[in-house]
């Protein structure tokens, strides 16, 4: 006993001294770095402002429409269903993980009829034991010490599953937002382009008809007829395709709200105008979306579940002691459970695969190639968080510039197609000045138009990259 105490207490220095290494994100981590929790490069634009981002941003947007619409999918998504099936999963893994604390229990019973061999019971060339009626019952009990800290590690490994599983859970419910707000956002601004595209087919239809009448009298020629019947052909062209968007967003949203296509919500395939942001949107800084997206805290939790099996790994190294205790009875079924039946046992099992070492050893190599490459990942997704933002900043400010730029030209040739009408009213010139400053301003609106639906596309990205609108659904979970 004593050298059987003496041993284990060597085991004991030794795996002390090869502790797997601290579960936690090392400091000369990327997430660490003072230029990756500093304000954003593109935030500078008066478009956006530091203010910290909603969790429920969707509702800056001021629409009770996009407000119901969003209620319904965080409802119904089938995708949210899946990412909760798995939580589900990931938290029994955790309560099996975490039953190896607990004394594990066994009950058996056995009767049968048949004949014990007397060569077993030592009682070589004797007569043959009789037949008989012959039963086992008992109880075990059995207690794994952990002694070299194999459940305590495949333990903080499963809490750490669950905090994965719950991040990725809190991603799909933000990618599930983000995308609900953009079909919801392409229905209202594909109907406000097809608005537009209608008056501008009016308008051509109009000059086109005025040209006719012209070449009727005279006064013009069968070419300026088809160059008008050309362009009122192209701009009726454009239709098609618009409807054909819109009815594409109305049927993301039905499947989005856990519809049939058919049933996409016809109270919004009727919007022509989509909503927009009053103010400056609220952006933050690099340190509130590194502890904000999920992807990023799900990656930390996976360097923390690789970090916990080194452990678990490393205790194969080390003997397994178990504390045991079994009673029983065993005998002829005539004479069940007389006090001579009766058996018991108590005391620790001690197992060590020593010479397998080999084996053990190789399996921690890879349980540390595996915290190396979850490191690496861990990294790549902080970088790649920081650059989703920084690039939906800068495509939002030069896509809003752009729209400036138009607005400015619209009001040009807003003032253009009054003083052309001004002119003709005076009897100064003749209508087909006017058809061409009015299709000149309907096309601009169309381009704003366009630019409009590019824009609000734009806010949801940064929307999403940014990634809010997950918190109240992950309160449970703790944080890294």
């Amino acid at each position: 006993m004593r050298r059987l105490l003496a041993l284990l207490s060597l085991a004991a220095l030794a795996a002390c001294s090869t502790m797997p290494p601290d579960a936690g994100v090392p400091a000369n981590a990327v997430i660490h770095q003072a230029s990756a929790n500093g304000p954003f490069v593109g935030a500078t634009n008066p478009a956006f402002t530091p203010a910290p981002v909603p969790a429920d941003w969707w509702r800056l947007y001021d629409s009770p429409a996009l407000d119901g619409l969003v209620a319904q999918a965080l409802g119904a998504n089938t995708d949210l269903r899946v990412a909760g099936a798995n939580l589900e999963k990931a938290q029994a893994g955790l309560d099996a993980a975490d039953s190896a604390r607990e004394p594990s229990t066994s009950v058996y019973a056995s009767p049968v009829y048949g004949r014990e061999s007397a060569e077993e019971h030592l009682i070589p060339g004797g007569k043959p034991l009789p037949n008989l009626f012959l039963y086992g019952a008992g109880l075990n009990v059995s207690y794994q010490v952990d002694l070299f800290g194999q459940i305590a590690h495949s333990i903080d490994a499963a809490q750490a599953d669950v905090g994965a599983a719950t991040a990725a859970r809190d991603a799909v419910r933000v990618t599930v937002v983000a995308e609900t707000t953009r079909a919801y956002l392409d229905v209202c601004s594909t109907g406000r382009e097809i608005d537009v595209a209608q008056r501008l087919i009016a308008l051509q239809a109009r000059s086109t008809a005025l040209t006719r009448r012209l070449a009727d009298g005279g006064r013009a020629n069968e070419i300026d007829t088809k160059r008008s019947t050309v362009q009122e052909d192209q701009v009726r062209a454009s239709l098609p395709q618009l409807q054909a968007q819109r009815r594409l967003a109305l049927y993301r949203l039905a499947v989005l709200t856990g519809r049939p296509p058919a049933d996409f919500p016809k109270d919004v395939a009727e919007c022509a105008q989509e909503p927009r942001l009053a103010n400056a949107i609220p952006v933050g800084d690099g340190a509130a979306l590194l502890a904000r997206r999920p992807d990023v805290r799900r990656a930390e939790y996976e360097v923390r579940a690789a970090s916990d099996r080194i452990g678990v790994a490393t205790a194969d190294l080390y003997p397994k002691i178990s504390l045991g205790a079994s009673i029983g009875s065993v005998g002829a079924l005539t004479s069940g459970f007389d006090k001579d039946t009766y058996k018991f046992s108590l005391g620790p099992l001690v197992s060590w695969e020593f010479p397998d070492r080999a084996r053990v050893k190789a399996h921690i190599r890879g349980a540390d190639a595996d915290r190396d490459a979850s490191l690496a990942r861990f990294d790549g997704t902080v970088l790649g968080a920081l650059k989703e933002t920084e690039s939906a900043l800068e495509v939002l400010a030069r896509d809003q510039e752009r729209r400036d730029i138009l607005d400015a030209a619209q009001h040009k040739a807003a003032d253009a197609a009054h003083d052309t009408e001004r002119l003709f009213e005076s009897g100064r010139q003749g209508y087909l000045p006017v058809l061409d400053a009015n299709r000149t301003l309907i096309s601009l609106e169309q381009s704003a138009a366009a630019a409009d639906s590019k824009i609000a596309s734009d806010q949801v990205s940064l929307f999403l990259a940014l990634g809010g609108g997950w918190q109240d659904s992950a309160q449970a979970a703790a944080k890294p």
